[in-house]
């Protein structure tokens, strides 16, 4: 399998019938995974955390301010048990990973996992984020790496620009658009160093990424690929002076 790194989106998302086919389509693209682990931007939990295994368990609706039918949404996914079991056997031992059982998938987790996989038959577990360093993330992904030689998919899930300023004033937009084409271009050479040190190097970062939180998920993506110079943007669009810039690695 890929590694893969989706701008996820809020719950209306789910209503932009072009963001939904793109991701469907990304999806079909690729072969059909045994099983997802995804870390979403939504989650920050040290050393480390699972969701709960057990099958149906309830989704966690991280948010507020959108219509109630948003969190009625359903997205039942298979057991997870042996996924988690087979997780944790790829974490460093003494590793102590605490499982939330009453904790389903975050939305962004399950916001793209329903574009992309509707049918939900697919076995998920959500791995918490140790921290928001950048390193760590990285570290993260390159220790799971092997799990997609298992038909595993390893899922970055967060934005590639989040910028509510630039939602509200058009002005800053050029800041967004100048990271996205900063990143874009460090992806294509497989710096993993700049990747990593964003903040100080990329133009924009303070108004692209006031918060660290959607743009760490993408080093767990890089973390996990074999080649991070592979990447291909599967999505790229500017949506509400954001990029919504997907990769996908090798």
């Amino acid at each position: 399998m890929p590694s893969l790194f989706v701008s996820h989106g809020a719950p209306f998302t789910l209503d932009d019938p072009q963001w939904i086919a793109e991701l469907f389509q990304w999806a079909q693209s690729i072969p059909k995974p045994r099983a997802v682990v995804v870390v979403s931007a939504h989650w920050e939990q040290a050393p480390v955390a699972i969701s709960g295994t057990a099958a149906g368990t309830p989704l966690y609706y991280d948010f507020s301010g959108f219509h109630p039918r948003y969190k009625t949404l359903p997205y039942a996914t298979p057991d997870a048990t042996t996924l988690a079991q087979r997780l944790v056997k790829a974490l460093p031992r003494r590793t102590t990973v605490h499982e939330f059982t009453d904790r389903g998938l975050d939305h962004g987790a399950f916001i793209p996992l329903m574009a992309m996989y509707p049918a939900a038959d697919i076995p998920v577990v959500q791995l918490s984020m140790p921290s928001l360093d950048p390193g760590a993330l990285l570290d993260l992904g390159s220790r799971l790496r092997s799990l997609r030689e298992e038909g595993i998919l390893l899922l970055g899930s967060g934005f590639m620009t989040h910028s509510f300023a630039a939602i509200r004033s058009p002005a800053l937009v050029a800041h967004t658009a100048a990271f996205d084409t900063w990143a874009a271009d460090a992806l294509a050479r497989g710096d993993v160093d700049a990747l990593t040190a964003f903040r100080s190097q990329a133009p924009g970062a303070d108004v692209a990424h006031p918060t660290s939180d959607h743009y760490v998920p993408l080093l767990f993506t890089v973390g996990a690929a074999t080649e991070p110079s592979s990447a291909v943007s599967a999505l790229n669009r500017m949506v509400l002076g954001n990029s919504t810039r997907s990769v996908q690695m090798r």
